[in-house]
């Protein structure tokens, strides 16, 4: 298939899922209220024949909006997102930086945090995400969830620890959106512990999803990954300082997107060329992971899932700030597997909405949706290379 027949199918694919007509609507209502309706008594409460009524059903099912016998309705699928959030600090020039000088430019504050903004993303595609951090009992703290629950995350298992400061990222970019300085205060993080997040287990057991960060503790993975065996598990590696902590658990790792350096350092492999790319995706998966998504930055995301490894791009038309890409690509793969959508398709919607990140000051861009990743995909003058 073609590349554009290929975006064509995937956002066809997008656009038919779970849209319901006005009738449809009505037998849901009907069946949420009584399960074991029969077609008979639908026929008659909504004022149709019989057989109208098996109609829709067949299409309900085939919908995946009702499961099987007994009209069940299905279930809404969910993820949860673990990890850091924090308030955002970022500061831009207007020329060159100088050292050891006060250097012009515009500072900006905005909700932040790997973990966070993976799960406002998500919620910004119209999926269901619940956020579980730690922040403080202080005015920030607040203020972090607010605006992450305003954004349409899911913010009620979020703890507020008595007693301690919320985190705070402060970065320092250059005059062409590149990341130059950043300190991080993450100190409350510690605070994220698998005894706290014991009572949570019972939400987690019915996650479709769960996404991690790798800024939680090695003990907080351990806890999670014991406990939740069966459950899917995309990971953010964050950092080439704290990648190697998801190291002894590849194995429970669906799918894992580091950038490239991130890969190196938790295989110990070095890549000077894109052909060694299949080779670094193989390590990974004799190690247990079933998906690995390299962001390489300009020359695009090598995805591999042991059975396709491709080399793809997207370029960017725009770019304003590079902070938060890395966050949009994971919601948009997250956003993916929920509709099990493959992997080719997954790589160039993350590619999309990785792009619409790095169009805007701010770290998340407001305007992300479903809706623009297809026109983006539809208009986009794409390229994509063999690794």
């Amino acid at each position: 298939m073609s590349t554009p027949d290929l975006i064509l199918t995937f956002v066809h694919k997008l656009t038919k899922v779970q849209i319901m007509t006005k009738r449809e609507q009505q037998i849901i209502n009907a069946i949420k209220s009584n399960p074991l309706i029969s077609q008979s008594q639908l026929a008659e409460i909504i004022g149709i024949s019989r057989s109208a009524i098996a109609s829709h059903i067949t299409n309900l099912i085939s919908k995946g909006i009702i499961e099987g016998r007994g009209y069940v309705v299905a279930p809404k699928k969910f993820c949860v997102a673990i990890g850091g959030a924090n308030m955002d600090i970022l500061g831009k020039p207007d020329t060159c930086i100088s050292a050891n000088s006060s250097t012009p430019g515009s500072v900006t504050s905005s909700p932040g945090g790997v973990a966070r903004n993976i799960a406002e993303n998500i919620a910004r595609l119209g999926d269901k995400c619940y956020l579980i951090a730690a922040v403080g009992d202080d005015s920030r703290g607040r203020q972090l969830v607010e605006l992450s629950n305003s954004a349409g995350v899911d913010t009620s298992q979020v703890l507020s620890i008595a007693g301690q400061s919320t985190s705070c990222y402060l970065s320092i970019l250059d005059s062409d959106a590149e990341m130059q300085l950043a300190i991080a205060d993450m100190k409350i993080l510690e605070q994220l512990t698998p005894e706290r997040l014991q009572k949570q287990l019972p939400l987690l057991k019915q996650a479709s999803l769960i996404v991690l960060d790798t800024n939680i503790s090695v003990q907080l993975m351990q806890f999670l990954f014991s406990n939740l065996t069966a459950t899917t598990f995309f990971v953010d590696t964050v950092s080439v300082a704290k990648a190697e902590k998801i190291t002894p658990f590849l194995q429970s790792v669906h799918s894992l997107k580091p950038n490239l350096l991130e890969a190196e350092k938790i295989s110990g492999m070095k890549i000077s060329h894109p052909q060694q790319l299949p080779e670094l995706a193989d390590w990974f998966h004799s190690r247990g992971v079933q998906c690995i998504y390299i962001s390489l930055g300009e020359q695009g995301l090598f995805y591999s899932n042991g059975q396709q490894q491709k080399l793809v791009k997207l370029p960017a038309l725009q770019i304003t700030n590079s902070n938060g890409a890395g966050d949009a690509m994971m919601a948009a793969l997250c956003h993916c597997q929920l509709l099990d959508i493959e992997i080719e398709k997954s790589a160039y919607f993350a590619l999309a909405a990785a792009n619409y990140a790095l169009a805007t000051k701010a770290t998340i861009n407001t305007e992300l949706s479903v809706a623009m990743i297809e026109k983006s995909l539809n208009q986009a003058n794409l390229i994509s290379s063999d690794s």
